[in-house]
């Protein structure tokens, strides 16, 4: 069973739907019991980030010490900022720390929010993306995003006038800037992908 957590950040009733509808065992929960007993955490979110980890509470604890004992984690928009150590926006706030590196604003100079669709080159090895073809238009709607200096991290990039983070693997944690929910068959390949993880994580 995969566990979206709720935690009042818009998006998280269409991450369930799109995972019910390619089948999966998904449920909708904050509470500490159903979140450990899971395959697999999402966790996503459509805030600014200092709402959304003040939302996310005694939850941001268990999360990572649930995703640093090897639980899949997958982190959606601001459920993927918030895995890095902190964000600018709106003042200084720390995030869960489960990847190195920073949220910060896009440059100037672009269209911000950076709302739409953007190519994204997708590493072959990441296993996010397994079975999808190099390149592969994803749903954007943004205006920070993460500067990424874990070493130990894989980063799939897109071209916003410079090479932005469109998504991440470290080990078990995962993370997409972009909506996967939004991004059509591509997107639920995406989470078809993260459901296989999880699987293979809980034989």
């Amino acid at each position: 069973m995969i566990v979206v957590i709720d935690y009042n950040v818009g998006n998280v009733k269409s991450v369930c739907n799109a995972f019910k509808y390619i089948g999966c065992d998904v449920t909708l929960s904050c509470k500490p019991e159903t979140i450990e007993s899971a395959t697999g955490i999402v966790l996503p979110g459509v805030a600014a980030f200092g709402y959304a980890v003040n939302a996310l509470g005694s939850l941001a604890e268990l999360i990572k010490k649930l995703a640093n004992n090897g639980k899949p984690l997958l982190g959606i928009c601001v459920g993927f900022q918030l895995l890095f150590d902190r964000s600018c926006e709106h003042g200084q706030h720390n995030g869960l720390g489960l990847i190195q590196g920073n949220i910060v604003p896009i440059p100037t100079g672009r269209v911000i929010p950076h709302m739409g669709w953007n190519l994204v080159d997708l590493p072959e090895d990441m296993n996010l993306f397994d079975g999808l073809e190099k390149q592969k238009h994803f749903y954007f709607a943004h205006s920070y995003y993460a500067d990424v200096t874990d070493i130990e991290t894989k980063t799939a990039y897109t071209d916003y006038g410079f090479e932005l983070s469109a998504s991440v693997q470290k080990k078990n944690i995962y993370g997409t800037q972009f909506h996967p929910e939004k991004s059509g068959q591509t997107g639920l390949n995406v989470l078809k992908n993260f459901a296989g993880i999880c699987e293979g994580a809980n034989p």
